[in-house]
């Protein structure tokens, strides 16, 4: 699933005419890149979310044949952020036993399939992956990498859940694998965020960091970003 449904506010003035998902880097979208992107391990279909400018992205869907299944999870009505665009896709999703979901402003060159097999042996819930990067906020894990905690580094906000001695901090990469047992632990409806639920859950469920420090990650949700990584992603 990829998450394409946002305002993205930060990439103005472009988003003023259109949604974010359809932000060129060197001519190519970045919805088209990230579905190139899943293909090239294997996925063989793929679920986007959309709000914003939805009609755009629905006609770019359907104007080009990617090699892939794609299906639109439409939140036309109203935005849900992650948690209530997951729940809201739950029908097109269940399936499947996981679910690799990454948004659309990510350019990344991480192994999919290490962290699908990562996720598979831990028979872990949920297994985020994150990096050792600068980030306003962070994900607070063990030594065992399960979640602790988040905190937000510029209003000082914590929610710790597990109170160790000894708490990683690490920022969270918006790629993830979800096992399809969580939907009905998932206590929240409408719009939320997908980490409020994993911060309920932490304490009783497996949710695990893939740490993939040292590759490629751009959070091309600003111009300026876009320029950056137009000279990375060719």
């Amino acid at each position: 699933m990829i998450f394409a449904a946002g305002l993205g506010t930060r990439l103005k003035p472009f988003t003023l005419n259109a949604p974010k998902a359809m932000a060129p880097v060197n001519g190519k979208p970045l919805l088209q890149r990230n579905i190139e992107y899943l293909k090239s391990f294997g996925i063989e279909e793929v679920i986007v979310n959309v709000h914003h400018f939805a009609d755009q992205i629905i006609s770019f869907l359907e104007e080009n044949d990617f090699g892939i299944k794609t299906t639109i999870s439409d939140e036309t009505d109203e935005v849900l952020e992650t948690g209530g665009g997951l729940l809201k896709a739950r029908p097109l999703l269940e399936n499947a036993d996981d679910i690799l979901v990454m948004n659309v402003d990510i350019l990344t060159d991480i192994d999919i399939t290490e962290l699908i097999e990562q996720h598979n042996q831990n028979d872990a819930l949920i297994t985020l992956a994150v990096s050792n990067r600068e980030s306003s906020r962070g994900l607070l894990f063990d030594n065992e990498l399960q979640l602790c905690g988040w905190h937000n580094k510029k209003t000082n906000e914590e929610k710790i859940v597990h109170q160790k001695e000894v708490l990683v901090d690490f920022a969270f990469s918006g790629i993830q694998v979800i096992s399809t047992k969580i939907f009905p632990l998932i206590k929240q409806r409408g719009k939320f965020s997908i980490i409020d639920t994993y911060l309920d859950l932490a304490a009783t469920q497996k949710i695990l960091a893939y740490d993939h420090s040292g590759k490629i990650l751009m959070d091309v949700g600003k111009p300026e970003s876009l320029l950056k990584a137009e000279e990375i992603f060719e």
